[in-house]
């Protein structure tokens, strides 16, 4: 696309982003129509739905699951779903999926620079580009880990990915995603889940846009339990938006791509399928402020476990045994004394993946490449890290009065499943090669 094209979506998706309203709430039931009168009263199918639409159930869970876990929206819309001529297989590019097996499982610790440029003319879905994952896309188990990099807004092109849902996390450039329930902006800073099966189409607030993503196939993310630390904290779950109904009625052939079973299936419509008038439920996409987080921590002694960081989480058939855990670390004060206040020396059951949105992380200074945003490194189950040598020795010397760390914003992927690489992220020109030298020259300091 033209420079002169690309400045022009771009102002046009920035007057779309502008004063959106939400619904708040997170996991309750929502409602929403974009003209009065649209949704049904007292019932979810009428003989004759309002307006001439037509109502369409979407199930994001099994009809028999408990209240609390169901997860489904009754639309009404312009034309039904069901409307759409046979999808045939396209190219799947960068984008791979469980189970992984073009490489073995790498006990080594990992680290990426950013992903390179994107070739002029990519848009969300053409960028997508996976790093690894584990389980079974078609036995919905297991996770991705995708980084995005895109020029160019989707037009005329639309995306669903039936095996999971899509957490976007973006670091660079934000995003405009137009959903069938409506409009979401998401900044460097935020995150946006679009649920499983929930159609939507990627534009560009920004010249470029750079970022991850988390494909859960597993349960849906939840907001953890609180347990001991009561009725409050961690993510609120008034601070998560969903979107207010927003329709488009567009005639002409729009591409839908379809994600299914591993593979991407296209087919081309003759309207737009984002024509959802009005809705409600609680299956439903949503943006998050990862600055809103309340950080939990420690006021007396010792450094808390990272789980105290969680945003959301993907259970599994073992109580507290997370498919996913998406954890964030941001700004916080430091007050522990006697502390070493960076994060513990560790080996883990579980497999972390780290990225970083912005600043620095205070356990990764050093390096070939370093740490920076839009990179990311990969720490499979039992795999020995912690802070480099600088971090080390800074903090084993450092005063301790109160601290507060307020120059970054770092995520991490954390799963119960090693993470296999993909040939194309093990093999990658920006995979770093010396990671392991950030410990070299740790010291023997013992005095018997």
């Amino acid at each position: 696309m033209s420079g002169n094209g690309t400045d022009r979506h771009v102002e046009a998706a920035r007057k779309a982003a502008e004063g959106l309203a939400y619904s708040s709430g997170f996991g309750n039931e929502h409602s929403s129509e974009a003209v009065p009168g649209a949704l049904p009263d007292g019932r979810n199918s009428p003989q004759r739905a309002p307006l001439g639409l037509y109502a369409e159930q979407l199930s994001g869970s099994a009809f028999t699951e408990p209240r609390a876990h169901n997860r489904r929206s009754w639309l009404y819309r312009v034309r039904p779903s069901a409307a759409h001529p046979a999808f045939v297989r396209v190219d799947n590019g960068g984008l791979r999926s469980a189970p992984f097996t073009e490489t073995v499982p790498d006990p080594n610790r990992l680290r990426w620079n950013p992903l390179p440029a994107p070739a002029p003319g990519t848009d969300f879905l053409a960028g997508l580009w996976t790093l690894g994952g584990n389980g079974d896309a078609t036995q919905r188990s297991g996770m991705a880990i995708h980084l995005y990099h895109a020029d160019s807004p989707m037009l005329r092109r639309v995306f669903s990915d039936s095996d999971g849902e899509l957490l976007i996390v973006p670091e660079h450039g934000g995003l405009l995603l137009r959903t069938e329930f409506g409009l979401l902006r998401a900044e460097p800073g935020e995150v946006a889940l679009i649920p499983r099966g929930v159609r939507f189409r990627v534009e560009l607030l920004d010249a470029t846009a750079r970022g991850y993503v988390c494909e859960n196939y597993g349960a849906p993310f939840q907001l953890p339990d609180l347990g001991p630390i009561g009725a409050n904290g961690l993510a609120n779950a008034r601070d998560f938006r969903a979107p207010v109904a927003a329709y488009e009625e567009v005639e002409g052939p729009v591409e839908v791509v379809n994600k299914f079973c591993g593979n991407l299936w296209s087919a081309t419509y003759d309207h737009s399928p984002l024509d959802v008038v009005a809705w409600h439920g609680n299956h439903v996409p949503y943006v998050y402020d990862l600055h809103r987080f309340n950080v939990i921590g420690s006021i007396s002694y010792d450094h808390p476990d990272p789980s105290i960081f969680t945003v959301l989480t993907s259970p599994s058939d073992t109580p507290g045994l997370a498919g996913v855990d998406f954890v964030v670390f941001a700004p916080r004060w430091l007050v522990g004394e006697d502390t070493f206040r960076p994060p513990y020396f560790h080996r883990n059951v579980m497999s972390e993946y780290m990225g970083l949105i912005e600043g620095a992380y205070d356990a990764k200074t050093a390096g070939e490449g370093g740490f920076v945003p839009g990179g990311g490194s990969l720490h499979n189950m039992m795999s020995a890290h912690g802070p480099d040598r600088e971090t080390f020795d800074r903090a084993s010397a450092a005063e301790l009065k109160p601290q507060k760390i307020d120059d970054g914003l770092a995520f991490m992927f954390e799963t119960r499943w090693p993470v296999t690489t993909t040939g194309q992220a093990a093999n990658a020109g920006h995979l770093q090669s010396a990671y392991d030298d950030v410990w070299q020259g740790l010291q023997r300091h013992f005095r018997p």
